[in-house]
């Protein structure tokens, strides 16, 4: 009877000493989880305030995308209005020098030799706007025919030139930066036909 007490006894205290670690489990297991929640709520407003910087950046990269299709598009604008802005400034020069020309061409004691001379000036003002503008004359006489550049009005039999050669320019040509503006008009010239035999 007494080693039934005594076990009893044990037990007892084996179960007074083994409470105290149960409760310390609990306290450890809700202080683990109360641990666990604030770095939750932690990664939580991390991934939110991250989430607003990306959002902010996205919203601010849509805003200069914007902007820059709107300075492209006005810019591409202006380009197609003012792109021969240069060779129109080039240009009122040579309109100057005609209109020149012209008032002095309404005098009746014009002197002809300096409306001549000045003509030619105005001439060669012009050649030298559309040079410096890449525009260029077209005038193949003596050339071999080249359908890129030149039409053909007629033909013409000649013995004294190569076959398919310009013999003479009706109007001339122009190109810009080597692309074909206006082709030259000219006449080309074709062997002279066999002469027919009138007794065959």
């Amino acid at each position: 009877m007494e080693e039934k007490q005594q076990s009893e006894q044990s037990a007892e205290q084996a179960e007074e000493m083994a409470a105290p670690e149960n409760e310390a489990e609990v306290v450890d297991a809700e202080s683990v989880e109360v641990v666990a929640e604030k770095d939750l709520v932690r990664l939580l407003e991390d991934a939110r305030s991250k989430a607003d910087e990306h959002w902010d950046a996205l919203v601010r990269a849509r805003a200069e995308i914007e902007n820059l299709r709107k300075r492209h598009e006005r810019d591409l604008e202006n380009a197609h209005k003012f792109a021969l802005d240069r060779f129109t400034q080039d240009l009122l020069q040579v309109w100057d020098s005609l209109e020149l020309g012209h008032q002095a061409a309404q005098d009746e004691n014009v002197d002809v030799a300096r409306l001549r001379e000045g003509t030619e000036l105005t001439l060669k003002l012009l050649n030298d706007v559309m040079s410096k503008n890449q525009v260029e004359q077209i005038d193949p006489e003596g050339e071999a025919f080249n359908p890129e550049f030149h039409q053909a009005m007629s033909m013409q039999e000649r013995d004294d030139m190569e076959p398919n050669t310009v013999v003479a320019v009706v109007q001339k040509g122009y190109s810009l930066n080597g692309r074909l503006l206006r082709p030259a008009m000219v006449i080309v010239s074709r062997a002279p036909s066999a002469p027919v035999d009138e007794q065959a």
